[in-house]
């Protein structure tokens, strides 16, 4: 299992777009979520997306099919 960044998102659509990954039966995992609580900058920083690098076709469409 190799994980790839599907995308950077600020962190409210990063953990929509997880949901909507793992409805359709693809595991992901939003990271970088945390980064940054103590300083107040935590929704300036974007949060990455990762799946396994074999479901990035079916991931990516799964994010076009909702845009």
């Amino acid at each position: 299992m190799s994980l790839v960044e599907l995308g950077r998102y600020s962190p409210n659509e990063a953990h929509i777009i997880v949901g909507a990954l793992e409805a359709a039966g693809i595991p992901a995992v939003a990271f970088d979520g945390g980064a940054s609580l103590a300083d107040g900058s935590q929704f300036l920083i974007p949060v990455r997306v990762m799946i396994d690098a074999d479901d990035l076709p079916a991931a990516r469409a799964v994010i076009d099919a909702a845009a």
